[in-house]
């Protein structure tokens, strides 16, 4: 194959590649009512809720990273958008255990949610 032919193939795998990893970093605006719930809790117990703010916190403070349970059953995991990226359990640990209203930038991969938090703020029920 001739170097100028072997280029253009290399473009035109490329191109669509690169668009491929463009679009699927790219974050949308949403809002997000659920419970702050351990990770740990949300899949291996099944919970709709979390048992209480105390064990929340427990869980929290052993490492367990928090999470947003929707009512519909969704979990979206805190995210942070810098790199290296940290844990988002500091910002969420006052509202373990309850019902919270979170707007930021969602991020999805298949049937997975994640979401960089602009705001949260307490959705007592």
């Amino acid at each position: 194959m001739k170097p100028k032919a072997m280029l253009w193939a290399a473009v035109a795998i490329a191109v669509p590649i690169l668009g491929i990893s463009q679009s699927s970093s790219t974050g949308k605006s949403t809002s997000v009512s659920g419970w702050v719930i351990d990770s740990s809790c949300a899949y291996t117990k099944g919970l709709e809720k979390p048992i209480s703010v105390p064990c929340a916190k427990a869980c929290a403070k052993n490492g367990s990273p928090l999470v947003i349970l929707r009512d519909d059953g969704a979990i979206y995991l805190p995210i942070d958008s810098k790199t290296p990226s940290s844990s988002q359990n500091a910002k969420l640990l006052p509202f373990a255990g309850e019902h919270v209203k979170v707007s930021g930038t969602e991020y999805a991969r298949g049937d997975s949610h994640g979401i960089v938090i602009a705001s949260i703020t307490s959705d007592r029920r």
